[in-house]
């Protein structure tokens, strides 16, 4: 079977909008985070702002995940399904690589930052 198709992707994404309105967003490694925010040039208290409006510019034909996706070996979200997507924001002045899992109605970001793809 060929995962994720562009209506897996679309489902995905919308739950992830859900989830980062109703500000129901946690980070798996807020240190490399913290850089990351700085590095792409907004603070990290407006998180949920920032990643509601990047959420809001992503389309299921940026995805550039594996297929099937890769799974998490992160403690907090062992085995979820990894969706990875890079598009070039309005948001921010960047080319930005997103990628994150959904878990018990939780929206995980496991990256945030500058794309580092050609």
């Amino acid at each position: 079977m060929y995962r994720p198709s562009h209506k897996e992707l679309n489902r995905k994404l919308k739950n992830a909008r859900e989830l980062s309105a109703q500000q129901r967003l946690s980070i798996v490694e807020p240190f490399s985070f913290a850089a990351d925010a700085i590095e792409l040039g907004y603070d990290i208290e407006d998180l949920c702002a920032i990643v509601s409006s990047l959420l809001n510019e992503i389309i299921s034909d940026y995805y550039v995940g594996d297929r099937p996706p890769q799974r998490s070996y992160e403690d907090c979200i062992q085995g979820a399904d990894l969706f990875a997507f890079v598009w070039q924001s309005t948001v921010l002045p960047a080319k930005v690589y997103c990628k994150f899992a959904l878990v018990d109605d939780w929206l995980w970001i496991v990256s945030l930052h500058k794309s580092r793809r050609n």
